[in-house]
């Protein structure tokens, strides 16, 4: 267990994650340096100059890669992070990759080599993609139309990805472990969208579309190109049925079971959610409010 008061660097501190690994090392008194673009002391993946800055003086980082492990380019930024962050001191390295690609496994290795006490977080698709994401909009509109089929993902809730990477950064134990992030069931979309109209207490349809059909409906909603891209990866590679089996990450590293899909849409359902635009980054983040409906 850690009393330092060095802090821990939180990357991607204003991502799903981010900023609940940030808030929960906060709430346990552990000091923490939010990486982002807006931060007061800045952060770019795209501009090494900032990296030494929030690298000072921090024994752990949070490692989260943005856009995805999966992109061109992101072993080469991983690799001269990590050694960026030994060289600044940095002791301990918490990963978090993404299950079934193999571009993410090159970039585990990276850390995995590096002299430092280091955890992978390997997670399965994200629920909270739902209502922190791209799918929230075609949720609120009832319609949510996707090039995913039959295959089930074992969907995984952005808490206890948090959980256990705060564990892994505050606690003894979890050094050199790999840890599978997955819900306790898997569930395909068309399932997992009929879980949150339930919740929601209105009509939400999914509908299966070819894969070229959706990557034009996002360059016509104004994606970018490398953006559609990873998008359609993710469908056509990821979700082909070898992540679909639930596994034992949460369990290991924290004791307890993982969150329910059924859990999460009730959560966020009683909570809701709308859209609002990030005036520095141009894209859309999103906002809890009133009501899902």
């Amino acid at each position: 267990m850690t009393n330092s008061s060095e802090p821990t660097l939180v990357l991607a501190a204003t991502g799903k994650t981010g900023r609940r690994v940030a808030d929960r090392l906060e709430a346990r008194g552990v000091p923490v340096r939010r990486g982002s673009r807006t931060a007061d002391l800045p952060f770019d993946w795209n501009d090494p100059g900032t990296w030494a800055p929030v690298l000072r003086d921090v024994r752990a980082v949070y490692l989260a890669y943005h856009p995805d492990l999966a992109v061109p380019g992101a072993a080469d930024a991983i690799r001269a992070f990590t050694d960026a962050a030994v060289a600044a001191g940095v002791r301990r390295i918490v990963l978090l990759s993404g299950r079934g690609e193999e571009e993410a496994r090159e970039c585990e290795r990276v850390v995995q080599t590096a002299p430092v006490a280091w955890t992978v977080v390997r997670c399965s698709w994200f629920a909270q993609n739902f209502s922190e994401d791209h799918l929230l909009e075609p949720v609120l509109a009832g319609h949510v139309a996707l090039p995913a089929g039959d295959v089930p993902e074992p969907f995984a809730d952005a808490d206890d990805i948090a959980d256990v990477a705060v564990a892994a950064l505050t606690e003894d134990g979890h050094a050199g472990q790999v840890y599978e992030i997955t819900g306790p069931r898997a569930l395909t979309f068309a399932e997992a969208v009929d879980e949150i109209a339930k919740a929601a207490g209105r009509p939400i349809t999914y509908v299966r579309v070819p894969v070229g059909e959706y990557a034009d409906t996002l360059r016509a909603h104004g994606l970018p190109e490398d953006v559609v891209a990873f998008l359609t990866y993710l469908f056509t590679t990821v979700l082909d049925g070898r992540n679909a089996e639930p596994q034992d990450g949460v369990r290991r590293a924290l004791g307890r079971e993982p969150n329910d899909f059924a859990d999460y849409a009730h959560a966020t359902a009683a909570t809701g959610v709308s859209v609002k635009e990030d005036r520095n980054s141009g894209f859309r983040i999103l906002r809890f409010m009133c009501c899902m409906a």
